[in-house]
């Protein structure tokens, strides 16, 4: 009798779990594929901390897994015509898919379940899928204004973003397995959102990110002047929007309409930049997380002070935690690839600038999106503004502390990001 009891629970249980489990699956709805972003007809057409940020360990690990999803076949090339009409153009580019996988509402569900259902809808938003395809073989690049075209600036200018774009698209084509793949709104994560002028923006570190913050928000009217705008407001006032902080539906429409656009820096210089920054200036944040893990395992007899605080950390002692495979703690988005916080592979971006000609790059692409004329990229250093800005002459002297092993593993930790914007080995004796 009791066995008899206990396997009928059994079956009763399992029963109630299928239909919890049924209740739970999500239908996949499929929508058009992102296309470029720029709606003139002008010149051009991918962790949640801010570039001061502190801790990124956690996201680098979900970013980490949602990069080795699974993909499906590009998609082919498709040349377009100067003369066609825009909007031709844009319906005649091939089309792939974003998939979004969200639960339909059902009117008729009891109360508990429309709240479980409703609870499970805000997850899913966060945590699903979206489907983005690249074309990465297409320069689907719109024209100059008719007025620019015999500008002999613009036409300049846009001949070196349509070759940024080239290099880019090919190193992705070339070296990335996957062409079309599936990301999550992770990867989008570090895109801000500027809704009046249609610009989204994605954050590198120590690229010129405080100052194009501060232009985002001018933009938006937030503010009437970029020297209004302090350190602290820029970072920490939440006033700009992040692209994952939308729904699907804004996601996709974001992509596929607005010009999305990202400014890069040479690697070494980059990485100089950021050690300078983070552990040569007393960092409430830097030196207690990384500075402490950072000395106790590589720095031999560490005194009990250094242990302590984690200040004082040496390039070579930074360099040794970069190149380590088993990190005492995680990366950080100041030193990371720009291939993993932007995903330049997965999404479409149409402008890409470089912080080695910021004003020239910046205020081609103010005049692209047809922003106030009295508006231009500031120049100022707004962090240690009495300390002279990273260049090559410094970065060479850093890296003159490394071996030439060292200095060989350092390039090729950023060799993906030398080769996908076109930049020139730093040392003559790198391979």
């Amino acid at each position: 009798m009791r066995l008899t009891c206990m396997f009928s629970f059994i079956l009763l249980f399992g029963a109630a779990g299928l239909v919890v489990f049924i209740h739970l699956q999500d239908p996949e709805e499929i929508v058009h594929q992102q296309t470029p972003g720029i709606k003139h007809n002008m010149g051009f057409q991918p962790p949640r901390k801010d570039c001061i940020s502190s801790n990124n360990h956690d996201r680098s690990l979900r970013k980490n897994a949602a990069d080795s999803v699974a993909t499906v076949k590009q998609s082919d090339s498709l040349h377009l015509s100067e003369n066609m009409p825009t909007k031709l153009q844009s319906t005649d580019r091939r089309q792939s898919s974003i998939m979004f996988a969200m639960k339909d509402q059902q009117n008729s569900e009891e109360n508990n379940s429309i709240r479980l259902h409703k609870r499970r809808r805000r997850f899913i938003i966060k945590k699903s899928p979206i489907l983005i395809s690249i074309n990465s073989s297409v320069l689907n690049l719109p024209t100059l204004k008719s007025e620019d075209r015999n500008n002999s600036k613009w036409k300049k200018l846009y001949q070196i973003q349509r070759e940024r774009k080239r290099i880019m698209r090919e190193t992705c084509s070339k070296y990335k397995s996957n062409n079309r793949r599936i990301i999550t709104p992770y990867h989008v994560s570090r895109i801000f959102v500027e809704d009046k002028y249609r610009v989204l923006y994605c954050e590198v570190p120590k690229a010129g990110c405080s100052n194009w913050k501060r232009v985002l928000m001018v933009l938006n009217g937030l503010a009437s002047s970029t020297k209004d705008i302090q350190h602290n407001t820029v970072h920490y006032g939440n006033y700009l929007k992040r692209l994952d902080g939308f729904d699907h539906k804004g996601i996709y429409h974001r992509l596929n309409t607005y010009t999305k656009m990202l400014f890069i820096r040479e690697p070494f210089e980059k990485l100089v930049s950021a050690f300078r920054d983070k552990f040569e200036h007393p960092n409430n944040y830097y030196h207690p997380v990384f500075g402490k893990a950072i000395i106790s395992r590589y720095r031999v007899n560490a005194t009990k002070e250094a242990l302590r605080t984690g200040a004082g950390v040496t390039f070579k002692e930074f360099i040794q935690y970069l190149l380590d495979v088993h990190r005492p703690v995680g990366m950080d988005i100041h030193w990371d690839h720009v291939n993993r916080l932007c995903s330049p592979c997965l999404i479409d971006y149409d402008f890409v600038g470089k912080f080695e000609s910021m004003e020239e790059d910046a205020n081609f692409f103010l005049h692209l999106i047809g922003a106030p004329q009295n508006l231009t990229f500031p120049k100022f250093k707004d962090r240690h503004s009495n300390e002279e800005r990273t260049t090559s002459k410094i970065t060479k002297q850093y890296f003159a502390q490394l071996s030439p092993s060292q200095r060989q593993q350092s390039y090729d930790f950023y060799y993906m990001d030398y080769l996908m914007f076109n930049y020139s080995k730093p040392f003559e004796d790198l391979y």
